[in-house]
Formats: structure tokens, sequence, C-alpha cells
């Protein structure tokens, strides 16, 4: 739970703050933000389900964000970033659609 507390306080910061980001990042910022959405969501799941682990928490969380940008950064690399940004896009959209379902189902299950 303090890891879920801590990304709230940071968004909130970001938010009042309105840090600059840098040029050569905002291509991956759209990423890095969805795949920590997946992981946020799927421990949101795990929590749920009693199975929760704040250390596979933080893992998911850093190699979903890592995976992600590395994966737009070669599609950059190689003139296909639209591309794989779009699968990367998909990939994780279907997964926190997959989270979201799972979460409803146990909270409307009682």
């Amino acid at each position: 739970m303090p890891a879920i507390i801590g990304i709230i306080v940071g968004v909130v910061i970001g938010i009042f703050l309105k840090p600059d980001i840098p040029i050569q990042l905002q291509p991956y910022l759209p990423i890095m933000v969805v795949a920590a959405l997946d992981a946020l969501l799927g421990s949101a799941r795990a929590y749920f389900e009693r199975s929760f682990s704040d250390r596979v928490f933080v893992i998911s969380f850093l190699s979903n964000v890592v995976t992600a940008t590395l994966l737009v950064f070669l599609g950059n690399q190689l003139g296909v970033g639209s591309q794989l940004t779009t699968a990367v896009i998909v990939v994780l959209g279907i997964r926190i659609f997959s989270n979201v379902s799972a979460i409803r189902r146990f909270i409307f299950r009682g």
C-alpha cells in the first residue's frame, strides 16, 4: 500500500509543480505512463485476489516501464517507432482492460 500511496503523491506533486520534460524524453512519456498504469492496476487486482506483494509490484512497475520504453526506443532507431508504439499501447491496453474488468468483478461480487 505504501507504493500505491507514493505513486498517488507523485502524481499530485507532478500536477501542481508541472515539471519540464526534456524534449528527448517526450515521445516516451505516454508509453511510460501507460506501462505504469498497467502495473498499478495489476497490483490492485492482486490485492483483491489476496496475492499482492510489494516486491512484485515494484519489479513489475520498473520492468514494465523500462521494457515498454526500450521497445519504443528500438522502434525509433529502426524507423518503425509508430508501429512499435502502437503495438505496446495495444498490448498494455488489453492488460489494463483485463485488470479493470477483474477488479470490477471482485467489487461487485462482494
